[in-house]
């Protein structure tokens, strides 16, 4: 029987303002919802305003049947958003607006308490945009359990990124994850040589001590390469309708399945066929029952369950 974990998504929780209307989002609140419908106590710690937005987000979570009670609440400044347009191709561009309350995440005791019971926490370089933000998600990261997965998804946005943070998160996580066009941006700036693709992930694992790098390729599918082995997955073809959160999901699946020691081969494809799915759909998390998703996400090729 899978074991239930306790999955944060560490970072910011913001609306999504796109053309047909606003969508909850942020990559750590996409990442926790997924790693929910795996059957995971999954938790978002991030912040909102006293306002209007702030409560609808709130309301959001729990419908989603996600735990909000580490969500802070912060009466100076308002709840994120991002303006969201779309290509042709469903490729969304976000403007990211500044000074809102995930930039104020504060450290509190019982964020300590979530530190210490998380069996994998997932955090990004977006919410480190700030000081205040970047000093608690340190603090977060650095006193979970050293048998804990932390997952630094890089999630590089506008110009939100230095050599520090990118250099200080992958020494204090053990996996990461990356797209194909981040990978020679991060390496760059972290003054680390750009070669093959398999090549760049294992320069990452061997300076970070990295026991996964993974590479997300859109609708080329995906690497993974540990010390020792990699596995390449050429996609799945869908009808896209928006990629928004579709790199979360491949992260909450790839975190599930790390933290059961699956394969490298049954992360890529049921990650890739998470992804999939969710860029099929509208926004970041589409609705389904934890039954109907675990349905079609914990078998491998129809067949045979991940256990």
């Amino acid at each position: 029987m899978e074991k239930e974990r306790t999955i944060v998504g560490l970072g910011e929780l913001l609306w999504d303002m796109l053309p047909a209307g606003k969508q909850l989002g942020g990559a750590p609140a996409n990442f926790a919802y997924v790693s929910s419908l795996f059957g995971n106590r999954a938790t978002v710690a991030s912040r909102v305003g006293e306002d209007e937005l702030g409560e609808i987000a709130i309301s959001r979570l729990r419908m989603l049947g996600l735990d909000d009670g580490f969500v802070q609440r912060d009466s100076e400044h308002s709840t994120g958003t991002a303006g969201v347009s779309l290509d042709g191709r469903g490729q969304p561009t976000f403007t990211i607006f500044e000074n809102v309350a995930w930039d104020h995440l504060e450290w509190t005791p019982e964020w300590q308490q979530l530190a210490a019971e998380a069996d994998v926490v997932c955090f990004g370089s977006l919410a480190q945009r700030s000081q205040d933000s970047r000093k608690t998600i340190r603090r977060f990261v650095e006193i979970t359990r050293p048998d804990a997965f932390r997952l630094f998804d890089v999630n590089l946005r506008q110009d939100y990124f230095s050599r520090e943070v990118l250099s200080e998160s992958l020494a204090l996580a053990n996996l990461a994850k990356l797209n194909d066009a981040e990978v020679p941006v991060v390496l760059r700036t972290c003054g680390l040589p750009v070669s093959g693709e398999v090549e760049n992930a294992r320069v990452l694992c061997r300076e970070f001590g990295l026991d996964l790098v993974c590479v997300t390729r859109g609708d080329r599918g995906s690497l993974l390469v540990t010390k020792d082995e990699s596995d390449s997955h050429p996609g799945c073809r869908v009808e896209v309708s928006d990629t928004i959160g579709a790199g979360d999901a491949f992260t909450a699946a790839l975190a599930h399945y790390f933290a059961q020691g699956a394969p490298l081969v049954t992360i890529n494809r049921i990650a890739n066929r998470v992804a999939s799915w969710v860029a099929s759909m509208s926004g970041g998390m589409p609705r389904i029952s934890r039954e109907d998703f675990k349905r079609q996400f914990t078998m491998v090729e129809g067949t045979q369950r991940v256990s």
